[in-house]
């Protein structure tokens, strides 16, 4: 009998601890699934954050190394400039990338490193305990807003894609979601695009992927697919902002 499904072999047989409804395992087998169909697995690298994905590197079966909070670009610039033949990626929730760490991602993407940032947003602090992150929504209850996020008191939530695409050493930047299976698809291919850029030695790249946290939200899994479908989409539209040699945005 044919085989039509099975584990990537860039992930390990180890299950994953995330919350009923969360998202994390669905990025993790795309990004397996993408290393495994370039053929790099041996050479990859990847850089773990500090956030709900903090074992990631229990997940993926390549090496890996794990950063300070928020540092995993700053690591990854000096994995990949001391191995320039690696493929290196990140991976990082919003509160090690978007918080701590906003200034690691922008200067590394304004240097233009030859590395790939795989971003997840799912608009809150989940492994602390649902504490407002840059990314969570005007209006947003969490543990340290719990009447709403008000701008006049918090700001405004922060559009990481649309912030990196205008830095000239970006070259690929691209939002997409994970909450209907047509967007996982799209997710896929946007990832093999991000990789591809650095295996050409091309530049930068980053996928911000829109994700849940049920438990955080206070949501049943359901119910979160569908508040990230009709609230964080309208505030972070999916698309690609940066592409190699045109610089266009194209959003769905």
């Amino acid at each position: 009998m044919a085989t039509v499904f099975e584990r990537p072999r860039a992930l390990t047989d180890k299950p994953f601890h995330y919350c009923p409804g969360c998202t994390h395992g669905i990025i993790h087998r795309l990004v397996a699934e993408v290393v495994d169909e370039l053929g790099v697995r041996e050479q990859t690298v990847g850089v773990g954050p500090v956030g709900c994905s903090v074992f990631v590197y229990e997940y993926f079966n390549c090496d890996m190394v794990q950063a300070a909070h928020g540092r995993a670009p700053a690591v990854a610039t000096g994995i990949k400039r001391v191995h320039p033949d690696r493929f290196v990626f990140t991976y990082q929730g919003d509160g090690d990338l978007a918080a701590i760490g906003t200034a690691e991602i922008v200067h590394a993407a304004a240097r233009g490193e030859l590395i790939s940032t795989i971003f997840v947003n799912n608009a809150i602090f989940g492994m602390t305990g649902g504490q407002m992150a840059p990314t969570t929504l005007i209006g947003q209850k969490t543990t340290t807003t719990p009447f709403g996020r008000d701008v006049r008191a918090n700001g405004f939530p922060l559009r990481v894609a649309e912030m990196l695409s205008t830095v000239e050493g970006a070259v690929y930047v691209a939002r997409v979601s994970v909450h209907s299976p047509v967007h996982v698809a799209r997710a896929r291919k946007a990832i093999r695009k991000a990789f591809e850029i650095q295996l050409q030695g091309l530049g930068f790249s980053l996928v911000e992927v829109l994700s849940t946290c049920p438990t955080n939200w206070g949501m049943t899994p359901v119910e979160a697919l569908k508040w990230l479908e009709t609230k964080m989409i309208p505030y972070y539209p999916l698309g690609e902002f940066c592409t190699p040699g045109t610089g266009r945005q194209d959003n769905d």
